[in-house]
């Protein structure tokens, strides 16, 4: 297993496409071209805030991926490209989503804004992703190890929900700070929805 800190075009490309089974896109939407808008739109988003990027690789492959965005450290993705992107897909989704996920957002917000009320969190995981072939076998327990290794004793947080592995983090000593029970109303139905925010100092 070999550990990277930065990615090729190809290599978003592969993340970004295993990465929508984990988020659990597909809970939300059956059309595979809502599934691709959404998954790269997170993906670039989330490599557009890191401060940190921790990829591992076997056979050249990439099989999972850490982001993080860590107080006072320089980004470590900057591209034109990916900004352009973002706008073009944050526009795309007010149309075929219809602003149906506009709760999700208004929880990690509402949570987060009462987290920093007792507590000062030093950054926030934002991605993290292994590829389906490859779970089971600790590769997301190495990409938080290599983090745990570079930012010692930092509070880290990160949101979640229950249409994601949530439990991973528990194993591995997150503690749940807030939680919030809404519903999605997308494509005409309502989706019940646990949002969750956890941390850790690692």
């Amino acid at each position: 297993m070999e550990i990277r800190n930065k990615l090729r075009k190809k290599d978003i490309r592969k993340i970004t496409e295993f990465s929508a089974l984990g988020m659990g896109v597909r809970n939300y939407t059956d059309k595979p071209s809502e599934i691709r808008l959404y998954s790269r739109y997170f993906m670039y988003m989330e490599l557009c805030r890191a401060t940190r990027i921790i990829g591992a690789f076997e056979n050249d492959e990439p099989v999972g991926l850490l982001l993080a965005d860590i107080k006072g450290e320089k980004k470590a993705f900057r591209s034109v490209f990916a900004r352009i992107i973002i706008g073009v897909s944050e526009f795309l989704m007010r149309i075929f989503f219809k602003g149906g996920a506009q709760s999700y957002s208004d929880a990690n917000e509402d949570m987060y804004k009462e987290f920093v009320r007792y507590k000062s969190p030093d950054g926030e995981i934002g991605f993290l992703a292994v590829k389906p072939e490859e779970e089971g076998k600790g590769i997301g327990t190495m990409l938080l190890g290599k983090l745990e290794d570079s930012e010692k004793k930092k509070l880290l947080y990160l949101f979640t929900d229950s249409n994601c592995t949530y439990q991973f983090y528990e194993r591995r000593g997150f503690t749940l700070e807030q939680k919030r029970e809404i519903e999605l109303y997308l494509h005409e139905k309502n989706i019940p929805l646990s949002c969750f925010l956890y941390s850790k100092i690692i």
